[in-house]
């Protein structure tokens, strides 16, 4: 006669084979996983920047025409040259006048005015130098007081938003990402003194979030992050 306890795991019992082939496979998962991805969007992001500037260039320029193979990275490789060239071009005083004379008959186009305006902020905002990065990483009360929330200071409020919030301190603009996608996110103002700011980079803020919450700075195995079993008194 058996009991219900008799379908119990034995806790001297070593692991069988299946359970360190299966052990053996999660680890394999976790190491050829980014490598696979991060290799697979390199070559879509080449294949794709291939397709929007090759057909832009003459078939005799092109080096499949020569050597009879289709070179990935060809596109991409032309879009970097001329991007250079641009900017070394739009740096100089003639670049300037014709950007300004650009941009005078762009403004006198009321639909494109505002598509060019809206994708020209955001351009300069993305690939702007330092003084428009995040300033550090800190611990917010988000959606509500006693949850908290990892966020990225960007700057102090100004203007308006500073002067008509009814607060006794000044604002804080901070950007608090959503997890496993930190691009995207909420713009949110804290007081200054309700805004915690951490020791940690910005990097290891960011890994923080992506990995909702497995991975902290500074630890080598994601598994110390787990919280261990109480000891029996």
């Amino acid at each position: 006669m058996t009991t219900p306890f008799d379908d119990l795991p034995d806790p001297t019992r070593k692991p069988g084979r299946f359970a360190g082939l299966r052990a053996s496979f999660l680890t394999g998962i976790v190491v050829i996983a980014p490598v696979a991805l991060t290799i697979w969007l390199v070559w879509s992001l080449m294949g794709w920047v291939d397709s929007v500037v090759l057909p832009l260039v003459p078939v005799n320029l092109r080096p499949e025409h020569y050597i009879g193979i289709n070179l990935r990275g060809v596109g991409l490789i032309i879009f970097l040259i001329f991007t250079v060239i641009v900017g070394w071009i739009a740096k100089g005083l003639i670049g300037k006048s014709l950007i300004r004379f650009a941009e005078s008959l762009v403004n006198r186009m009321p639909v494109v005015r505002s598509i060019y305006s809206g994708v020209k902020q955001i351009a300069e905002t993305v690939f702007a130098q330092s003084e428009r990065s995040f300033e550090k990483a800190c611990l917010v009360q988000y959606p509500r007081k006693d949850i908290w929330a990892v966020g990225f200071i960007s700057t102090a409020a100004k203007g308006e938003v500073n002067e008509k919030a009814e607060t006794g301190s000044d604002l804080l603009s901070v950007f608090v990402p959503t997890t496993p996608n930190p691009t995207s996110g909420f713009l949110l103002f804290f007081p200054r003194e309700d805004v915690i700011e951490l020791d940690m980079s910005i990097e290891d803020a960011a890994k923080l979030v992506i990995s909702a919450g497995l991975v902290y700075p500074g630890q080598a195995d994601p598994d110390e992050s787990r919280p261990k079993a109480g000891k029996s008194g």
